[in-house]
């Protein structure tokens, strides 16, 4: 059950929230310092960020790929398709 809970926790955050929270769980990993068994937690809630933040960045890819540029030299977008 937590981990459904974190998961949906970590759905819910933006890219920066997600990408900064890592950043400290690399860091305390660096550290090496404390229990294994928190480590081995911490670097799980990683993973999972890890794959959040390449979630994230591939829609914003997406979008930016749909960008187009009218006859006119409007400036446009149209709804990305990601699955």
């Amino acid at each position: 059950m937590a981990d459904k809970t974190a998961s949906a926790d970590i759905a819910k955050m933006s890219f920066e929230d997600a990408l900064a929270e890592l950043e400290d769980i690399v860091r305390a990993l660096d550290d090496g310092k404390g229990k294994l068994e928190d480590a081995i937690t911490a670097y799980e809630r990683g993973a999972k960020l890890k794959a959040h933040c390449e979630k994230k960045l591939k829609e914003a890819q997406a979008k930016v790929e749909k960008i187009t540029v009218g006859a006119g030299g409007d400036v446009g977008s149209e709804p990305a398709d990601i699955d």
